[in-house]
């Protein structure tokens, strides 16, 4: 799933290539994936992108006072190209769920984005709205951890109220905006903190790490994705993991395995010997996990 360092980059890459540029069509090839119906998708088209911007894992393009926002989801990305298909799409017949075209007047360049998503549980999610803030997700988003008024006293404000197994806090949207399972496992990896914690037991010193370990992990994931194109911010996300999606690998940290906790539907990974003091979590799935 994308998340706030990729999300981050996606936005700054396509706020450069479509700012200024008018759409000409929207065609949304997947239904489900359009949650609104007022105002109609239809009446973005003639206006012009006069900025993109991120709002935790949500991007939003402003076409004249309009807005598509639009959230990935587990499987969802954007493929961005200067040389569109003006063919039209069978609904629901392919990975596409929504193509805008556009006419980028300061190079008279038409240019395409696709909003596509893989696999058959499909969770993508359009929204046409006058007010970013009418997208109940938006609506209901926590802090921004890297914004200037979120620094270790807020984080620890958070912290101290919550029973929360401190994993499942550092991704969930409305406490903390942004995060999800893999920046979630590095953050947790760099801080040398138990995926299991219980937030409101964490003491100061671990905190101070903690929040310090979530700067050092997005901001760096930030600067890598800086200036990438839409097609290579994945391959930049991978490249950078210490522990997740690591399972079986050695730590680059301590040179143990790396290790993983498996759920329904998604993992975890982490080092016992930098997080646990050596102790092997069990798996949810068979046994009790250790707190």
């Amino acid at each position: 799933m994308p998340e706030l360092p990729e999300v981050h980059g996606l936005c700054t890459y396509l706020d450069t290539q479509l700012h200024g540029a008018v759409l000409t069509s929207v065609r949304i090839n997947s239904i489900a994936a359009l949650k609104t119906a007022d105002p109609p998708y239809s009446t973005l088209e003639g206006r012009t992108i006069q900025g993109t911007q991120r709002f935790g894992k949500f991007i939003s393009l402003d076409a004249d006072g309009l807005f598509f926002v639009f959230h990935l989801a587990k499987a969802g990305w954007v493929r961005y190209t200067e040389h569109p298909s003006a063919a039209g799409l069978r609904m629901g017949k392919s990975n596409i769920a929504a193509r805008l075209l556009l006419h980028r007047q300061a190079d008279d360049a038409h240019i395409g984005l696709d909003l596509t998503e893989a696999g058959t549980k499909k969770s993508l999610a359009i929204y046409v709205v006058r007010d970013p803030l009418d997208v109940p997700g938006i609506a209901t988003l926590g802090p921004e951890p890297l914004s200037p008024d979120f620094d270790e006293n807020a984080l620890a404000a958070i912290l101290k109220t919550s029973s929360q197994q401190i994993k499942g806090l550092l991704r969930s949207q409305s406490i903390i905006a942004g995060i999800g399972n893999a920046y979630s496992d590095e953050i947790l990896h760099a801080a040398k903190i138990s995926p299991f914690a219980i937030a409101k037991t964490i003491d100061g010193e671990t905190v101070q790490r903690l929040y310090d370990a979530m700067q050092e992990v997005l901001v760096g994931a930030v600067n890598a994705a800086a200036g990438k194109p839409s097609s290579e911010l994945k391959d930049t996300k991978r490249s950078n993991f210490r522990v997740h999606a690591r399972t079986g690998l050695p730590c680059p940290v301590c040179g143990d395995t790396v290790r993983e906790v498996s759920f329904a539907d998604t993992s975890l990974q982490y080092c016992a010997t930098c997080q646990t003091h050596g102790k092997i979590l069990a798996d949810r799935r068979t046994s009790r996990f250790l707190k």
